[in-house]
């Protein structure tokens, strides 16, 4: 390190900045001790620096499951934001009964700084204690939780729902049947919120809510009966691979989207604008959340700040939702 600092011209603890990810060094300054680390072959030595510094420069990840495309992208996300911070990451996908409580303790063995816990996982984590010696982060999560020890990330998935169902309602249709996600969840229960909000902001019926489990499968099951009723008109799923799925059940029972029924989804994945047709869907920015989780879980690990914060969403309006059609 001091080899470092002698042929950028710096001294040692903005080297040492500059290894530790910190931002309080201007950014040529950073670009000349980069280029002197390269020059020289300079590589953090990790368990050195965990022995000298008492952190593994490590954060843990608790998540349900890998199997939905919404945790997959949060965790590519934290994998990203984590690596540019100089972090490395260790995931933790949670059994069918062993709670969080495991997962918490198999990471602090690891000697991790850190944890950032996951959609679905958030459940069990406000209803564990804490780990003290942890720095956590949760990622979707009620933000009036009292006297909270972790910081809290989540998207405005109520404000998303809001957004999907008024623009479905602003099409002429009399109500938006929703196909809702997990009761267990926290953003599917958001997203009803905003989606009920909406109803009653237009005094519309409120129809029964028909539920997935993420799942384009589980949308396809929990469409069917929608598909099979001519008043139904417009359909908000709660993510976009429910949304799928309610596309082809509206297929197979001779029903044309949009022209016969309109279908928004949430997430906006990847491949939702090359769905049969393009599906209008709500963004919610996964590099954003993730990015802010591991700013949080950074922040709490370096002086132990907490903090909350909410990333806006965005409706994005492709080709799957139309007006009202004439003969309704």
């Amino acid at each position: 390190m001091a080899d470092v600092a002698r042929r950028a011209g710096v001294s040692g603890q903005t080297v040492s900045r500059v290894v530790n990810a910190s931002p309080r060094v201007d950014p040529l300054t950073r670009a000349r001790v980069e280029a002197a680390m390269s020059e020289l072959g300079y590589r953090p030595h990790r368990a050195a620096r965990a022995l000298r510094t008492g952190r593994t420069q490590t954060i843990g990840l608790v998540v349900s499951t890998l199997a939905n495309v919404g945790n997959s992208r949060m965790l590519q996300a934290v994998a990203d934001a984590a690596a540019s911070r100089g972090y490395a990451l260790t995931v933790v996908t949670l059994g069918a009964a062993d709670g969080i409580g495991p997962a918490f303790e198999q990471l602090r063995e690891q000697g991790v700084d850190g944890v950032v816990v996951l959609n679905e996982a958030s459940v069990l984590a406000r209803d564990a204690p804490a780990p003290r010696d942890l720095a956590l982060v949760v990622v979707d999560a009620p933000i009036d939780d009292p006297g909270s020890a972790y910081s809290i990330v989540q998207s405005d998935h109520a404000g998303g729902a809001h957004a999907a169902t008024a623009g479905l309602l602003a099409l002429g249709h009399r109500t938006v049947h929703l196909l809702a996600g997990p009761a267990s969840s926290f953003a599917a229960g958001e997203r009803e919120r905003g989606w009920r909000l909406a109803l009653t902001e237009d005094r519309a019926e409120e129809p029964e809510i028909v539920r997935g489990d993420w799942t384009a499968a589980s949308g396809h099951a929990a469409a069917e009966a929608l598909a099979a009723d001519p008043a139904v008109t417009a359909v908000f799923a709660a993510n976009d691979q429910m949304a799928l799925g309610a596309i082809r059940a509206f297929a197979e029972a001779g029903r044309r989207v949009p022209e016969d029924v309109s279908v928004v989804g949430f997430d906006d994945i990847a491949d939702a604008a090359d769905y049969r047709p393009p599906l209008t869907t709500v963004r919610q920015d996964f590099d954003v959340l993730g990015e802010r989780a591991v700013a949080a879980l950074v922040g709490g690990i370096e002086d132990g700040s907490r903090r909350v914060e909410t990333v806006p969403t965005t409706l994005v309006t492709r080709s799957s939702a139309a007006a009202l059609p004439a003969q309704h």
